[in-house]
C-alpha cells in the first residue's frame, strides 16, 4: 500500500525482455535506503517487487499482465520514474490510499500553465470514467492528485509547484501515456451498484431512488 506522495525521481538503468516478462533495473536514489529483496516499490504508480539490490539500483521482474495494463513496456534506459516505498506501520498518510494496481493507461491531452494555474488534462479509458469524480482522488503515474474536472473524455487535475518540482508530471507532453489508478472507494461503490442493478425488486427501487436524487445518471 502507498500514499501517492513521491519520495524521489528515479531512473531506469536497464530494460531487457525475458520471455513474456521484463527485467528492469532502476536507480532509486535516496529512496533505496533500507530497501531489501522482497520489498514493494511503486514505480510510476506500478507496484513492483524488488528482486535484488546493488547500492541504489534495484532489479524488478514485470510479468505479462503488468506489461499489458501499464506503461512499463514503454520504459527504456534513461526513463525517469516516480518512486515511492510502501507504507510502514505508523507512517503518516498525507495523500490517499494507493494500491499500486494500475487500472488503465491514459493519454496526456494538455499540460501547462493556464489562467487558473497549471492544469494537466488526460484522456482516460471509457471503462474508468464512472470511477472518477470532481474533488475525488486519482493517482497519475503514482502521484496522488485531486480531480478538478471529470468529463466524458477524461480528467483534469491541478499541479502545484511542489508536484512540478518533485515528480515527473511537469515534463509530460501531449500524447504521452500515463498510468491511472482510480480511488479504492470508487471501485467498491461501483461494484456494489452493479450488483444491485442485477438484484431483485427492492434493489431496482433503490437504484431508481438514486437516479431520481441525481446520484446516478439515467
Amino acid at each position: 500500500m502507498f500514499t501517492g506522495l513521491i519520495e524521489t525521481i528515479g531512473t531506469v538503468v536497464a530494460s531487457a525482455r525475458r520471455g513474456a516478462s521484463l527485467r528492469l533495473r532502476a536507480d532509486l536514489g535516496g529512496a533505496a535506503e533500507g530497501v531489501r529483496p522482497g520489498d514493494s516499490i511503486a514505480l510510476n504508480g506500478v507496484c513492483q517487487t524488488v528482486c535484488a539490490v546493488d547500492g541504489t539500483v534495484a532489479e524488478f521482474d514485470s510479468v505479462a499482465e503488468t506489461l499489458a495494463r501499464t506503461t512499463v513496456a514503454d520504459w527504456r534506459p534513461g526513463t525517469r520514474v516516480n518512486v515511492e516505498r510502501s507504507l510502514s506501520p505508523g507512517d503518516r498518510l498525507g495523500g490517499h490510499f494507493v494500491a499500486g494496481h494500475v487500472d488503465g493507461v491514459g493519454r496526456v491531452v494538455e499540460n501547462g500553465e493556464g489562467k487558473g494555474g497549471w492544469r494537466l488534462r488526460i484522456e482516460a479509458p471509457e471503462s474508468l470514467l464512472p470511477e472518477i469524480a470532481p474533488k475525488g482522488s486519482i493517482a497519475v503515474d503514482g502521484v496522488s492528485l485531486t480531480v478538478v474536472e471529470a468529463t466524458a473524455e477524461g480528467v483534469s487535475v491541478a499541479l502545484i509547484p511542489t508536484t512540478l518540482r518533485e515528480t515527473t508530471l511537469g515534463s509530460m507532453a501531449s500524447g504521452d501515456r500515463v498510468n491511472l489508478e482510480t480511488d479504492l472507494l470508487a471501485k467498491y461503490v461501483r461494484r456494489a451498484l452493479a450488483h444491485l442493478a442485477g438484484g431483485g425488486t427492492g434493489d431496482r427501487r433503490l437504484l431508481a431512488a438514486l437516479r431520481q436524487s441525481g446520484f446516478l445518471e439515467s
